[in-house]
C-alpha cells in the first residue's frame, strides 16, 4: 500500500482550488455555438458550447435568467460570460454563465466594454467632474426622438411637478446612422442656451437601438457640458457609457424628469406648513413680549418717582395718623393723671383747708409756725384765713397736753 496515494476527492478538490485561484477563469466570455440545449424543470438551462474545434459544459442557474433577453436553441452564435468551475463529484469542468448575449451584441458588448475602461482610464467618470444639479430650475433642456415616448413621459411629469419649468426640446436622432453625432450635436447646442439641467436620453430597447448613447462621441459632449447632465436612457436594466459620463444618472427617462424638476406643490405646501408655523411662532412670541411688557410696567410703576413719592406719601400719612393716636392717647393719659394729681392736690390744699376753718400760721419772715414750740411770747405772728389774712400778737401759750389737764 504506497502511502502517498490520494483519494478521487482530494485530487478533485485540488483541481477545483486551483481553478478558484485562476483570476482568468473567475471572469472569462466564451464565444461560440449552443448545442445540447435544455430548459429543466428547476428553471436551470444546461447547453454545450462549441466551436469546430472543442467543446465546454455550461450551466445557466435560474438566479441569472432575469440578463437573458431571447430563447436559447440550437445552433445559436452566442457570448456566454461567467466562470469556468470544476464539478467535484464528476470530477469534470463546465461553464457557470453569468450572462448571455447573442453573437451580434456580444460582439457590441466587447467594443461597450473597450471603450468603458478607456474612458474611465481617462478619468472622465471620476466623481471630482461631477456637477451638482440645482434644487429649483427654471429651464430644462431636453436631447431627445421628438415623437418619442420619452419625451412625452418628460412633459408630462415636468407639466405635473411645475408647469412653470420651461421645456426646450433639441429632435435628435437616437437610433441608427448618424444617431451619435444629432444626440452629440444638441447637447452642444442646448448648452450653449444655459439651460439649468440637461435631459439625455430616451425609451429603452436592444444594445443595438441604445448603441448611439455609447459612442464616445455623445460621451465626450456630456462630458464637455457646462449645464449638469442627467442620463435617462432605457429601462433599470439597460446601462450606457452616457450614464456613466452623466452628472446624474436615471433609470428612465420619467425618473430623469423628477430628478430635474423639483415637485412645486411640494414646496408650496411646505411654505403653507412653514408659513403657519412662523404665524405660531410669532403669535407666541408676540403673547411674551406682551406679557414681560406689563411685567416690566408693572415694575416701573412700582420703581418710577411718583409711585414711589406715593408711597413715602402713604407712609407718611400713616405715620401721621398713628402720631395723632399715640399724641392724642398720651394727651388723654396726662389729662387722666391731671385729674389724679388735682384730686390727689385738692386734697392737701391750703386754700380747701382754709375753707374748711383752718388758718395758716407764719411769723413776721413768713416761715410756718406748725408747731407751739416754734413761737414765744409777745412774738408777732400772721394769721391767714380764707378771706384774708392779719397780725396778732403771742399773749399766752398752752399745749394740747397743758390744756387737756386744765379741762379735767
Amino acid at each position: 500500500m504506497r502511502k502517498n496515494a490520494y483519494t478521487v476527492g482530494q485530487v478533485n478538490a485540488y483541481i477545483r482550488n486551483m481553478f478558484a485561484q485562476d483570476f482568468m477563469l473567475r471572469g472569462i466570455c466564451v464565444k461560440g455555438e449552443v448545442s445540447n440545449c435544455k430548459y429543466h424543470s428547476s428553471g436551470h438551462i444546461y447547453f454545450t458550447i462549441k466551436d469546430e474545434k472543442a467543446a465546454i459544459s455550461a450551466v445557466l442557474f435560474a438566479g441569472n435568467r432575469r440578463g437573458l433577453s431571447f430563447r436559447m436553441q440550437e445552433g445559436d452564435k452566442v457570448f456566454v460570460t461567467g466562470s469556468i468551475e470544476v464539478y467535484e463529484r464528476d470530477g469534470r469542468y463546465q461553464l457557470y454563465a453569468k450572462e448571455i448575449e447573442r453573437d451580434g451584441a456580444g460582439s457590441l458588448y466587447l467594443k461597450f466594454e473597450a471603450l468603458k475602461r478607456e474612458l474611465e482610464e481617462m478619468g472622465m467618470f471620476a466623481d471630482e467632474y461631477k456637477k451638482t444639479l440645482p434644487k429649483y430650475i427654471r429651464t430644462l433642456g431636453i436631447v431627445t426622438a421628438p415623437e418619442g415616448a420619452a419625451v412625452q413621459d418628460i412633459r408630462n411629469i415636468a407639466g405635473r411637478r411645475n408647469p412653470y419649468v420651461q421645456l426646450i426640446l433639441y429632435p435628435a436622432k437616437v437610433q441608427g446612422q448618424g444617431a451619435a453625432d444629432s444626440i452629440a450635436e444638441g447637447i452642444r447646442t442646448l448648452d450653449a442656451m444655459r439651460p439649468d439641467v440637461l435631459i439625455v436620453g430616451r425609451g429603452g430597447g436592444s444594445i443595438e437601438d441604445l448603441w448611439a448613447f455609447n459612442e464616445e462621441t455623445v460621451a465626450r459632449a456630456i462630458f464637455d457640458c457646462e449645464t449638469p447632465v442627467i442620463s435617462a436612457v432605457g429601462h433599470e436594466t439597460d446601462t450606457t457609457i452616457a450614464d456613466f459620463v452623466a452628472d446624474l444618472r436615471a433609470p428612465t427617462p420619467s425618473a430623469g424628469a423628477e430628478l430635474a424638476v423639483y415637485d412645486i406643490f411640494e414646496a408650496f405646501d411646505m411654505m403653507e406648513s412653514l408659513r403657519h408655523r412662523l404665524g405660531r411662532s410669532m403669535a407666541w412670541k408676540k403673547e411674551s413680549a406682551e406679557k414681560r411688557c406689563q411685567n416690566l410696567g408693572s415694575i416701573l410703576k412700582l420703581k418710577s418717582p411718583l409711585s414711589r413719592l406715593n408711597e413715602k406719601k402713604q407712609y407718611t400719612a400713616g405715620l401721621w395718623e398713628k402720631l395723632s393716636q399715640e399724641m392724642e392717647r398720651q394727651v388723654t393719659e396726662a389729662r387722666h393723671r391731671l385729674g389724679i394729681l388735682a384730686g390727689q392736690l385738692d386734697g392737701v390744699s391750703p386754700a380747701r383747708k382754709l375753707s374748711q376753718g383752718l388758718a395758716f400760721v407764719t411769723d413776721e419772715k413768713g416761715k410756718r409756725i406748725s408747731a407751739v414750740s416754734d413761737v414765744k411770747c409777745k412774738d408777732t405772728v400772721r394769721i391767714r384765713l380764707q378771706d384774708g389774712s392779719f397780725w396778732a400778737e403771742v399773749k399766752q401759750i398752752m399745749s394740747y397736753l397743758e390744756q387737756t389737764e386744765r379741762q379735767r
